[in-house]
Protein backbone atom coordinates (compact mmCIF):
# COMPACT_ATOMS: atom_id res chain seq x y z
CA UNK A 1 0.00 0.00 0.00
CA UNK A 2 1.30 3.60 -1.09
CA UNK A 3 -0.02 6.64 -0.31
CA UNK A 4 0.32 9.18 -3.10
CA UNK A 5 2.21 12.45 -2.90
CA UNK A 6 3.30 14.85 -5.53
CA UNK A 7 6.52 13.52 -7.38
CA UNK A 8 8.37 16.78 -8.20
CA UNK A 9 9.96 18.06 -10.78
CA UNK A 10 12.50 16.70 -13.55
CA UNK A 11 15.23 17.93 -11.58
CA UNK A 12 14.83 15.68 -9.00
CA UNK A 13 14.99 12.42 -10.75
CA UNK A 14 18.18 10.64 -11.78
CA UNK A 15 17.77 8.24 -14.90
CA UNK A 16 20.51 5.04 -14.34
CA UNK A 17 21.12 2.97 -17.43
CA UNK A 18 20.32 -0.22 -16.43
CA UNK A 19 22.61 -3.36 -18.23
CA UNK A 20 19.53 -4.77 -19.27
CA UNK A 21 17.60 -3.30 -22.37
CA UNK A 22 15.61 -1.02 -19.95
CA UNK A 23 16.19 2.84 -18.39
CA UNK A 24 14.71 2.85 -14.48
CA UNK A 25 13.89 6.32 -12.96
CA UNK A 26 15.00 6.68 -9.43
CA UNK A 27 14.74 9.88 -7.62
CA UNK A 28 18.26 11.60 -6.93
CA UNK A 29 17.16 12.13 -3.49
CA UNK A 30 16.13 8.10 -2.72
CA UNK A 31 20.00 8.00 -3.96
CA UNK A 32 21.76 10.06 -2.18
CA UNK A 33 20.53 8.74 1.10
CA UNK A 34 20.69 5.05 -0.07
CA UNK A 35 24.62 5.58 -0.40
CA UNK A 36 24.84 7.51 2.92
CA UNK A 37 23.33 4.17 4.42
CA UNK A 38 25.43 1.71 2.36
CA UNK A 39 28.52 2.99 1.83
CA UNK A 40 30.77 0.41 -0.01
CA UNK A 41 27.80 -1.76 -0.64
CA UNK A 42 26.05 0.99 -2.97
CA UNK A 43 27.40 -0.27 -6.10
CA UNK A 44 26.38 -3.65 -5.64
CA UNK A 45 22.76 -2.54 -4.59
CA UNK A 46 22.45 -0.28 -7.42
CA UNK A 47 23.34 -2.66 -10.00
CA UNK A 48 20.39 -5.33 -8.78
CA UNK A 49 18.16 -3.28 -10.10
CA UNK A 50 20.26 -4.09 -13.63
CA UNK A 51 18.87 -7.77 -12.69
CA UNK A 52 15.77 -9.61 -12.94
CA UNK A 53 13.25 -9.77 -10.55
CA UNK A 54 12.56 -12.93 -8.88
CA UNK A 55 9.58 -14.78 -8.73
CA UNK A 56 8.06 -17.26 -6.34
CA UNK A 57 4.46 -18.66 -5.27
CA UNK A 58 4.01 -20.07 -2.03
CA UNK A 59 2.12 -23.63 -1.85
CA UNK A 60 -1.15 -23.57 0.33
CA UNK A 61 -0.74 -25.93 3.31
CA UNK A 62 -4.74 -25.75 3.50
CA UNK A 63 -4.85 -27.45 -0.05
CA UNK A 64 -2.34 -30.47 0.84
CA UNK A 65 -4.88 -32.45 2.64
CA UNK A 66 -6.20 -34.12 -0.06
CA UNK A 67 -6.10 -38.10 -1.16
CA UNK A 68 -2.72 -37.60 -2.66
CA UNK A 69 -1.75 -36.39 0.97
CA UNK A 70 2.00 -35.49 -0.68
CA UNK A 71 3.93 -31.96 -0.49
CA UNK A 72 3.11 -29.00 -2.45
CA UNK A 73 6.70 -29.11 -3.82
CA UNK A 74 6.06 -32.87 -5.30
CA UNK A 75 2.44 -31.50 -6.59
CA UNK A 76 4.09 -29.00 -8.38
CA UNK A 77 7.75 -30.19 -9.49
CA UNK A 78 6.13 -31.80 -12.76
CA UNK A 79 4.54 -28.55 -13.62
CA UNK A 80 6.69 -25.61 -12.87
CA UNK A 81 10.45 -25.11 -12.66
CA UNK A 82 10.99 -24.46 -8.31
CA UNK A 83 13.21 -23.99 -6.16
CA UNK A 84 12.67 -23.45 -2.76
CA UNK A 85 12.53 -20.16 -0.76
CA UNK A 86 15.06 -20.71 2.16
CA UNK A 87 12.78 -18.71 5.10
CA UNK A 88 9.39 -20.48 4.37
CA UNK A 89 8.72 -23.76 4.33
CA UNK A 90 6.26 -23.84 1.84
CA UNK A 91 7.62 -20.98 -0.79
CA UNK A 92 9.15 -22.03 -3.93
CA UNK A 93 10.71 -19.72 -6.60
CA UNK A 94 9.38 -20.17 -10.57
CA UNK A 95 10.81 -19.47 -13.62
CA UNK A 96 9.33 -16.60 -15.30
CA UNK A 97 8.02 -18.50 -18.52
CA UNK A 98 6.15 -20.69 -15.87
CA UNK A 99 3.07 -18.47 -15.27
CA UNK A 100 1.26 -20.28 -12.83
CA UNK A 101 -1.22 -17.73 -12.64
CA UNK A 102 -2.73 -19.10 -15.67
CA UNK A 103 -2.76 -22.47 -14.51
CA UNK A 104 -6.24 -24.41 -13.47
CA UNK A 105 -4.22 -24.82 -10.25
CA UNK A 106 -4.42 -20.91 -9.54
CA UNK A 107 -7.99 -20.76 -9.84
CA UNK A 108 -8.15 -23.68 -7.55
CA UNK A 109 -6.13 -22.62 -4.26
CA UNK A 110 -3.22 -24.77 -4.75
CA UNK A 111 -0.58 -21.86 -4.21
CA UNK A 112 -0.85 -17.89 -3.64
CA UNK A 113 2.07 -15.66 -6.20
CA UNK A 114 3.88 -14.04 -3.50
CA UNK A 115 7.20 -11.86 -4.02
CA UNK A 116 9.63 -13.95 -2.24
CA UNK A 117 10.86 -11.86 0.57
CA UNK A 118 7.29 -10.83 1.70
CA UNK A 119 7.59 -14.37 2.77
CA UNK A 120 9.99 -13.65 5.00
CA UNK A 121 7.68 -11.56 7.78
CA UNK A 122 4.80 -14.49 8.81
CA UNK A 123 7.27 -16.85 10.03
CA UNK A 124 8.37 -14.22 12.53
CA UNK A 125 4.53 -14.16 14.37
CA UNK A 126 5.28 -17.88 15.21
CA UNK A 127 1.61 -18.29 14.79
CA UNK A 128 0.15 -21.53 16.42
CA UNK A 129 -3.11 -23.16 15.49
CA UNK A 130 -6.07 -21.89 17.98
CA UNK A 131 -4.87 -18.42 18.26
CA UNK A 132 -6.68 -15.47 17.17
CA UNK A 133 -4.69 -13.05 14.96
CA UNK A 134 -5.00 -9.80 13.69
CA UNK A 135 -3.78 -8.81 10.20
CA UNK A 136 -4.24 -5.00 10.29
CA UNK A 137 -3.13 -4.07 6.94
CA UNK A 138 -3.98 -7.09 5.11
CA UNK A 139 -4.81 -6.35 1.24
CA UNK A 140 -4.23 -7.97 -0.96
CA UNK A 141 -4.18 -10.91 1.35
CA UNK A 142 -0.77 -12.75 0.47
CA UNK A 143 0.46 -12.66 4.50
CA UNK A 144 -2.92 -13.05 5.67
CA UNK A 145 -3.20 -16.56 3.66
CA UNK A 146 -0.08 -17.67 4.68
CA UNK A 147 -1.04 -16.85 8.48
CA UNK A 148 -3.96 -19.16 7.56
CA UNK A 149 -1.10 -21.82 6.94
CA UNK A 150 0.03 -21.85 9.87
CA UNK A 151 -3.52 -21.70 11.95
CA UNK A 152 -4.39 -25.02 9.71
CA UNK A 153 -7.90 -24.06 10.20
CA UNK A 154 -7.80 -23.62 13.80
CA UNK A 155 -8.41 -20.40 16.18
CA UNK A 156 -9.64 -16.69 14.52
CA UNK A 157 -7.97 -14.78 11.65
CA UNK A 158 -9.57 -11.08 11.44
CA UNK A 159 -8.10 -9.68 8.41
CA UNK A 160 -8.49 -6.11 7.75
CA UNK A 161 -8.45 -3.68 5.16
CA UNK A 162 -9.24 0.16 5.21
CA UNK A 163 -9.78 0.75 1.27
CA UNK A 164 -13.01 -0.87 0.50
CA UNK A 165 -11.41 -2.09 -2.90
CA UNK A 166 -8.39 -3.54 -2.04
CA UNK A 167 -10.54 -5.30 0.69
CA UNK A 168 -12.72 -6.68 -1.58
CA UNK A 169 -9.71 -8.16 -3.42
CA UNK A 170 -8.22 -9.25 -0.09
CA UNK A 171 -11.40 -11.30 0.92
CA UNK A 172 -12.28 -13.03 -2.90
CA UNK A 173 -8.23 -14.03 -2.57
CA UNK A 174 -9.37 -15.62 1.10
CA UNK A 175 -11.89 -17.15 -0.85
CA UNK A 176 -9.84 -18.86 -3.44
CA UNK A 177 -7.49 -20.26 -0.77
CA UNK A 178 -10.03 -22.09 0.81
CA UNK A 179 -9.71 -20.61 4.39
CA UNK A 180 -12.65 -20.93 6.63
CA UNK A 181 -11.88 -19.39 9.68
CA UNK A 182 -11.09 -15.88 8.67
CA UNK A 183 -13.27 -12.70 9.03
CA UNK A 184 -12.61 -9.89 6.69
CA UNK A 185 -13.18 -6.54 8.01
CA UNK A 186 -12.98 -3.17 6.02
CA UNK A 187 -12.47 -1.01 8.88
CA UNK A 188 -10.02 1.68 10.11
CA UNK A 189 -7.06 0.54 12.78
CA UNK A 190 -8.86 3.43 15.58
CA UNK A 191 -12.26 1.73 15.20
CA UNK A 192 -11.14 -1.82 15.44
CA UNK A 193 -8.61 -0.72 18.60
CA UNK A 194 -12.52 0.65 20.17
CA UNK A 195 -13.62 -3.09 19.91
CA UNK A 196 -10.93 -5.58 21.02
CA UNK A 197 -8.83 -4.43 23.83
CA UNK A 198 -5.82 -6.54 24.60
CA UNK A 199 -7.67 -9.46 22.72
CA UNK A 200 -5.55 -10.52 19.95
CA UNK A 201 -2.54 -12.98 20.76
CA UNK A 202 -0.72 -11.87 17.91
CA UNK A 203 -0.69 -8.72 15.69
CA UNK A 204 0.82 -8.53 12.07
CA UNK A 205 1.26 -4.92 11.04
CA UNK A 206 1.91 -4.79 7.45
CA UNK A 207 2.43 -0.95 7.43
CA UNK A 208 1.56 1.50 4.38
CA UNK A 209 4.93 2.74 3.46
CA UNK A 210 6.82 4.31 0.49
CA UNK A 211 7.30 1.07 -1.05
CA UNK A 212 11.37 1.45 -2.05
CA UNK A 213 11.91 -2.17 -1.40
CA UNK A 214 9.63 -2.60 -4.63
CA UNK A 215 10.82 -0.21 -7.19
CA UNK A 216 12.23 -3.06 -9.34
CA UNK A 217 9.33 -4.65 -8.87
CA UNK A 218 6.74 -1.96 -9.47
CA UNK A 219 7.98 1.18 -11.32
CA UNK A 220 5.01 2.84 -10.17
CA UNK A 221 6.08 3.19 -6.72
CA UNK A 222 9.60 4.59 -7.81
CA UNK A 223 7.46 7.56 -9.55
CA UNK A 224 5.30 8.07 -6.81
CA UNK A 225 8.21 8.64 -3.99
CA UNK A 226 9.06 11.07 -2.46
CA UNK A 227 10.61 12.49 0.67
CA UNK A 228 7.02 14.09 1.75
CA UNK A 229 5.55 10.69 1.15
CA UNK A 230 8.06 9.16 3.32
CA UNK A 231 7.20 11.70 6.19
CA UNK A 232 3.47 11.38 5.41
CA UNK A 233 3.94 7.35 5.97
CA UNK A 234 5.85 7.44 9.27
CA UNK A 235 2.89 9.93 10.84
CA UNK A 236 0.74 7.03 9.67
CA UNK A 237 2.83 3.95 10.76
CA UNK A 238 3.00 5.97 14.41
CA UNK A 239 -0.94 5.82 14.64
CA UNK A 240 -1.37 2.46 13.63
CA UNK A 241 1.34 1.14 15.67
CA UNK A 242 -0.84 2.95 18.56
CA UNK A 243 -4.25 0.96 17.55
CA UNK A 244 -2.34 -2.34 17.42
CA UNK A 245 -0.93 -1.69 21.00
CA UNK A 246 -4.14 -1.65 22.11
CA UNK A 247 -5.09 -4.82 20.58
CA UNK A 248 -2.56 -7.13 21.45
CA UNK A 249 -2.62 -9.02 25.10
CA UNK A 250 -0.58 -9.23 27.49
CA UNK A 251 2.28 -11.34 26.56
CA UNK A 252 1.24 -11.07 23.10
CA UNK A 253 3.47 -10.86 19.91
CA UNK A 254 3.49 -7.83 17.43
CA UNK A 255 5.41 -7.96 13.89
CA UNK A 256 5.90 -4.91 12.61
CA UNK A 257 7.05 -4.60 8.66
CA UNK A 258 7.13 -2.82 5.77
CA UNK A 259 8.55 -3.06 2.10
CA UNK A 260 11.06 0.18 2.15
CA UNK A 261 14.51 1.04 3.19
CA UNK A 262 13.75 4.42 4.82
CA UNK A 263 14.95 4.87 8.61
CA UNK A 264 12.45 7.04 9.38
CA UNK A 265 9.84 4.43 8.33
CA UNK A 266 11.88 1.04 10.13
CA UNK A 267 13.96 2.05 12.84
CA UNK A 268 12.67 4.77 13.64
CA UNK A 269 9.33 4.18 13.58
CA UNK A 270 10.15 0.90 16.09
CA UNK A 271 12.20 3.50 18.32
CA UNK A 272 9.40 5.90 18.47
CA UNK A 273 6.25 3.31 19.28
CA UNK A 274 8.89 2.04 22.13
CA UNK A 275 9.30 5.36 23.99
CA UNK A 276 5.58 5.77 23.60
CA UNK A 277 5.12 2.62 24.83
CA UNK A 278 7.04 1.08 27.09
CA UNK A 279 4.98 -2.23 27.99
CA UNK A 280 6.74 -3.44 24.63
CA UNK A 281 10.14 -4.84 24.18
CA UNK A 282 12.23 -5.47 20.79
CA UNK A 283 13.28 -8.60 20.29
CA UNK A 284 15.17 -7.98 17.24
CA UNK A 285 14.84 -6.58 14.33
CA UNK A 286 16.04 -7.62 10.38
CA UNK A 287 16.34 -5.98 6.80
CA UNK A 288 16.24 -8.12 3.31
CA UNK A 289 18.41 -6.50 0.61
CA UNK A 290 17.82 -7.13 -3.34
CA UNK A 291 21.58 -7.33 -3.65
CA UNK A 292 21.96 -9.75 -0.88
CA UNK A 293 18.76 -11.90 -1.38
CA UNK A 294 16.86 -13.49 -3.76
CA UNK A 295 14.22 -11.16 -3.43
CA UNK A 296 13.42 -7.53 -3.23
CA UNK A 297 13.68 -5.08 0.52
CA UNK A 298 12.08 -5.79 3.18
CA UNK A 299 12.24 -4.82 7.04
CA UNK A 300 10.27 -6.28 9.69
CA UNK A 301 10.95 -5.86 13.74
CA UNK A 302 9.11 -8.28 16.58
CA UNK A 303 7.88 -6.61 19.43
CA UNK A 304 6.76 -8.38 22.59
CA UNK A 305 4.25 -7.04 25.28
CA UNK A 306 4.36 -7.16 29.02
CA UNK A 307 3.35 -10.06 31.03
CA UNK A 308 1.66 -7.61 33.24
CA UNK A 309 -2.18 -7.36 33.81
CA UNK A 310 -3.83 -4.04 34.31
CA UNK A 311 -6.47 -4.55 36.93
CA UNK A 312 -9.88 -4.90 35.35
CA UNK A 313 -8.67 -6.70 32.44
CA UNK A 314 -11.03 -8.62 30.68
CA UNK A 315 -9.84 -10.45 27.56
CA UNK A 316 -13.34 -10.53 25.64
CA UNK A 317 -14.31 -8.37 22.92
CA UNK A 318 -16.45 -5.42 23.54
CA UNK A 319 -19.77 -6.66 22.84
CA UNK A 320 -19.00 -10.31 23.48
CA UNK A 321 -18.93 -13.68 21.71
CA UNK A 322 -21.77 -14.14 18.86
CA UNK A 323 -23.77 -16.68 19.57
CA UNK A 324 -25.27 -17.31 16.25
CA UNK A 325 -28.04 -19.62 15.14
CA UNK A 326 -28.78 -22.92 16.97
CA UNK A 327 -28.38 -25.55 14.28
CA UNK A 328 -31.55 -26.85 15.29
CA UNK A 329 -33.60 -23.30 14.10
CA UNK A 330 -35.70 -23.84 11.32
CA UNK A 331 -34.19 -21.45 9.32
CA UNK A 332 -31.01 -23.52 8.67
CA UNK A 333 -33.52 -26.14 7.19
CA UNK A 334 -32.88 -25.56 3.65
CA UNK A 335 -29.06 -25.50 4.46
CA UNK A 336 -29.29 -29.18 6.44
CA UNK A 337 -31.43 -30.61 3.80
CA UNK A 338 -28.99 -29.61 1.09
CA UNK A 339 -25.90 -31.09 3.56
CA UNK A 340 -27.91 -34.02 4.33
CA UNK A 341 -28.47 -34.52 0.70
CA UNK A 342 -25.29 -33.72 -0.50
CA UNK A 343 -22.81 -34.94 1.91
CA UNK A 344 -20.48 -38.17 1.61
CA UNK A 345 -21.07 -40.81 4.23
CA UNK A 346 -17.73 -40.27 5.99
CA UNK A 347 -17.50 -36.78 5.41
CA UNK A 348 -14.96 -35.43 7.47
CA UNK A 349 -17.58 -32.34 8.89
CA UNK A 350 -19.88 -35.17 10.59
CA UNK A 351 -23.44 -34.81 11.17
CA UNK A 352 -23.51 -30.67 10.66
CA UNK A 353 -20.03 -28.77 10.12
CA UNK A 354 -18.88 -27.14 13.36
CA UNK A 355 -18.98 -23.69 14.27
CA UNK A 356 -21.58 -20.65 14.92
CA UNK A 357 -23.85 -20.04 12.19
CA UNK A 358 -24.92 -16.24 11.12
CA UNK A 359 -27.75 -15.42 8.69
CA UNK A 360 -27.38 -12.08 6.93
CA UNK A 361 -30.48 -11.48 4.90
CA UNK A 362 -30.16 -14.57 2.57
CA UNK A 363 -26.34 -15.17 3.30
CA UNK A 364 -25.40 -17.95 5.50
CA UNK A 365 -22.18 -17.96 7.30
CA UNK A 366 -20.19 -20.48 9.38
CA UNK A 367 -17.93 -18.29 11.79
CA UNK A 368 -15.14 -20.32 14.03
CA UNK A 369 -15.99 -20.68 17.40
CA UNK A 370 -15.36 -18.36 20.02
CA UNK A 371 -16.57 -15.32 17.29
CA UNK A 372 -17.05 -11.63 18.82
CA UNK A 373 -19.55 -9.75 18.21
CA UNK A 374 -18.75 -7.39 15.20
CA UNK A 375 -22.34 -5.03 15.09
CA UNK A 376 -22.02 -2.00 13.55
CA UNK A 377 -18.71 -2.96 11.92
CA UNK A 378 -17.74 -3.29 8.11
CA UNK A 379 -17.82 -7.01 7.74
CA UNK A 380 -17.14 -8.65 4.37
CA UNK A 381 -16.60 -11.93 5.12
CA UNK A 382 -17.85 -13.11 8.79
CA UNK A 383 -16.04 -16.66 8.11
CA UNK A 384 -16.92 -19.33 5.61
CA UNK A 385 -19.55 -18.25 3.17
CA UNK A 386 -22.12 -21.83 3.11
CA UNK A 387 -24.22 -20.24 0.40
CA UNK A 388 -27.65 -18.04 -0.16
CA UNK A 389 -31.15 -19.15 0.68
CA UNK A 390 -33.70 -19.49 -2.41
CA UNK A 391 -37.09 -20.00 -2.74
CA UNK A 392 -37.00 -23.49 -0.80
CA UNK A 393 -33.81 -24.22 -1.82
CA UNK A 394 -30.44 -23.75 -0.61
CA UNK A 395 -27.54 -22.92 -2.63
CA UNK A 396 -24.00 -23.60 -2.07
CA UNK A 397 -21.57 -20.92 -2.73
CA UNK A 398 -18.25 -21.05 -4.26
CA UNK A 399 -16.30 -20.26 -1.35
CA UNK A 400 -17.57 -23.78 0.65
CA UNK A 401 -16.52 -25.63 -2.31
CA UNK A 402 -12.94 -24.04 -2.12
CA UNK A 403 -12.90 -25.26 0.93
CA UNK A 404 -14.15 -29.11 0.14
CA UNK A 405 -12.35 -32.16 -1.13
CA UNK A 406 -13.77 -35.00 -2.63
CA UNK A 407 -14.08 -37.01 0.33
CA UNK A 408 -16.78 -34.74 1.55
CA UNK A 409 -19.18 -34.46 -1.29
CA UNK A 410 -21.14 -37.38 -2.67
CA UNK A 411 -21.13 -36.27 -6.16
CA UNK A 412 -17.76 -35.35 -7.23
CA UNK A 413 -16.55 -34.53 -11.19
CA UNK A 414 -13.01 -35.13 -11.70
CA UNK A 415 -11.14 -33.55 -14.33
CA UNK A 416 -7.64 -32.91 -15.23
CA UNK A 417 -5.82 -29.80 -15.83
CA UNK A 418 -4.36 -31.21 -19.10
CA UNK A 419 -8.18 -31.58 -20.21
CA UNK A 420 -9.74 -28.84 -22.31
CA UNK A 421 -12.76 -29.38 -20.10
CA UNK A 422 -11.69 -27.88 -16.79
CA UNK A 423 -10.33 -24.41 -19.21
CA UNK A 424 -13.47 -24.74 -20.60
CA UNK A 425 -15.43 -25.26 -17.06
CA UNK A 426 -13.25 -21.88 -16.04
CA UNK A 427 -14.28 -20.41 -19.05
CA UNK A 428 -18.04 -20.36 -17.74
CA UNK A 429 -19.30 -23.35 -20.43
CA UNK A 430 -21.05 -26.15 -19.93
CA UNK A 431 -20.11 -29.99 -20.76
CA UNK A 432 -21.63 -33.39 -21.08
CA UNK A 433 -21.26 -35.71 -18.46
CA UNK A 434 -23.13 -39.10 -17.55
CA UNK A 435 -24.38 -39.42 -13.78
CA UNK A 436 -27.14 -38.83 -11.46
CA UNK A 437 -28.69 -35.60 -11.25
CA UNK A 438 -28.15 -33.28 -8.68
CA UNK A 439 -25.25 -30.92 -7.25
CA UNK A 440 -21.47 -31.83 -8.46
CA UNK A 441 -17.90 -30.89 -6.42
CA UNK A 442 -15.52 -30.49 -9.39
CA UNK A 443 -11.82 -30.76 -9.06
CA UNK A 444 -9.06 -30.64 -10.80
CA UNK A 445 -6.42 -33.18 -10.38
CA UNK A 446 -8.30 -33.63 -6.73
CA UNK A 447 -8.36 -29.68 -6.14
CA UNK A 448 -11.52 -28.41 -5.68
CA UNK A 449 -12.60 -25.25 -8.18
CA UNK A 450 -15.94 -25.25 -7.77
CA UNK A 451 -19.72 -26.67 -7.94
CA UNK A 452 -21.96 -27.79 -11.28
CA UNK A 453 -25.16 -29.16 -11.21
CA UNK A 454 -25.87 -32.02 -13.37
CA UNK A 455 -29.29 -31.91 -15.32
CA UNK A 456 -29.93 -34.44 -17.99
CA UNK A 457 -26.11 -35.25 -18.79
CA UNK A 458 -25.53 -31.83 -19.23
CA UNK A 459 -23.23 -30.40 -16.18
CA UNK A 460 -24.52 -26.86 -15.71
CA UNK A 461 -21.93 -24.30 -14.80
CA UNK A 462 -21.77 -22.87 -11.47
CA UNK A 463 -18.52 -20.88 -11.29
CA UNK A 464 -18.69 -17.30 -10.40
CA UNK A 465 -19.39 -15.02 -13.22
CA UNK A 466 -17.16 -12.66 -11.71
CA UNK A 467 -14.54 -14.90 -11.96
CA UNK A 468 -14.04 -16.58 -15.36
CA UNK A 469 -11.50 -16.73 -18.27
Amino acid sequence: MIFHASFGNDEDVFREKEKGEENRMLPEKFLERMQEMLGEEFDAFLESYGQERFYALRVNPLKMNTSKDVSGEKVLSGIFSLTPVSWEPNGYYYAKEDMPGRHPYHEAGVYYIQEPSAMAVVPLLEVKPGERVLDLCAAPGGKSTQIAGYLAGEGLLVSNEIHPVRAKTLSENIERMGVRNVCVTNESPLRLAERFCSWFDKILVDAPCSGEGMFRKNEAACQEWSPENVELCARRQDEILNCAARMLRPGGRMVYSTCTFSVEENEGSIDRFLQRHPEFSLIHSLRLWPHKIRGEGHFAAVLQKSESVAEGYDPVAYGGLERGICPKDRQLDAWWDFWQQNRAEETGFGEMPKGVYLRFKDHLYLAPEQFPVLKDLKVLRPGLHLGTFKKNRFEPSHALALTLTGRDIRHVCQLSAKDRVAAEYLNGQTFSREGENGWYLLTVDGYSIGWGKLTGNIMKNHYPKGLRK
